[in-house]
């Protein structure tokens, strides 16, 4: 019994694997990081997108009055107008600044 736990003591041949498991794990998870900040900058960068359109849409309409056998209808209009954040280039972007607040 005693040369049974020499032997799993003394055997290393796992340690290999785990070890080269915890470093290709290790640059994985560093991969996914990066990866899943870049998606983040992109999707809002297209929420961005869709958040001009919607602000760019015009919503002005008109239609006229009608009459006819006695009776009538008054026709009625509403002027879309500009409002602050209507544009293409409303939404910015500012650079990251670091935890001092300096950019320095």
């Amino acid at each position: 019994m005693s040369d049974l736990l020499f032997e799993l003591c003394s055997d290393e041949s796992g340690f290999i694997v785990s070890a080269e498991l915890v470093l290709i794990s290790t640059i994985a998870v560093l991969a996914m990081v990066v990866g899943l900040g870049e998606v983040a900058g992109a999707v809002n960068q297209e929420l961005g997108d869709v958040a001009t359109a919607f602000g760019s849409v015009n919503q002005s309409f008109r239609y006229q009055g009608l009459t006819g056998h006695g009776g009538a209808n008054n026709g009625t209009s509403f002027q879309d107008s500009v409002d602050f954040c209507d544009g293409g280039n409303s939404i910015g972007f500012t650079a990251p600044t670091p935890e001092g607040g300096s950019t320095h």
